[in-house]
């Protein structure tokens, strides 16, 4: 195990033996109970098994909102989201989740079968991550989100992930992360062989019902299989 310390996290148990790991990094200011709801309306089968791990992030301050203290994954400078990135920020909140997915690993979760998600700064940060983990992952997802970091993506760093599956969903009328970033982040993953399920919903910045059953099928399809490689099998 990585001697990085393990964040606070709320996680919600499946009726059976966890056979696989959703790890959902919630948005700027809020906590891991923000989307702790939204488990059961996903409505996944109660066969495949799947873990909830809701995070908390660190409080720190953060520069766009007067320096106030609060839950964040890393600072944030500008409201032009592309400019001022704080990559050390983002690197150490990336570092906290990798020693997640390593405890998942510890309780018998292979990385194949453990699914990164994430809200608005969350989104961010789980997508940062997903694409440079070692081990191939389930999917990703990218809810109200931006790209950070795709200036240090070298390929030696993502190529387990490479054509990592994201879920991409946006607001239409998001006024604090605009569709437009949203856009550019479906196009540059596109663009790089990575196969995306993406929509835009009429709201603002938040999720809807439509999307989070429209996310629960494409989850579902993620972690269906009945049984497991022989490669994703957790070693004794």
């Amino acid at each position: 195990m990585t001697a990085t310390a393990l964040l606070p996290c709320v996680e919600l148990e499946p009726a059976l033996p966890a056979r696989s790991s959703v790890i959902w990094l919630h948005g700027l200011g809020a906590d891991g109970h923000d989307f702790e709801p939204i488990a059961p309306e996903l409505g996944l089968p109660r066969e495949q098994a799947v873990r909830f791990v809701f995070p908390h992030a660190p409080p720190r301050p953060v520069a766009l909102n007067g320096g106030m203290k609060m839950r964040a994954w890393f600072d944030l400078s500008n409201p032009d989201l592309g400019v001022g990135q704080d990559l050390d920020g983002l690197r150490a909140s990336a570092a906290a989740v990798e020693a997640l997915i390593e405890r998942e690993n510890a309780r018998g979760v292979p990385s194949p079968r453990i699914v990164l998600a994430g809200f608005s700064q969350g989104g961010a940060l789980a997508l940062y991550t997903a694409l440079r983990h070692a081990q191939p992952l389930a999917g990703a997802i990218a809810l109200s989100t931006w790209l950070m970091g795709e200036v240090d993506l070298a390929p030696a760093a993502c190529a387990a992930n490479a054509r990592l599956p994201v879920f991409a969903a946006h607001g239409s009328q998001d006024p604090m992360v605009r569709v437009e970033r949203g856009r550019a982040l479906v196009e540059w993953l596109r663009r790089r062989g990575h196969a995306v399920e993406s929509a835009e919903y009429p709201i603002g910045h938040q999720v809807c019902l439509e999307e989070i059953h429209a996310l629960g099928r494409w989850l579902a399809a993620r972690l269906g299989r009945t049984s497991l490689a022989a490669s994703e099998r957790p070693r004794p």
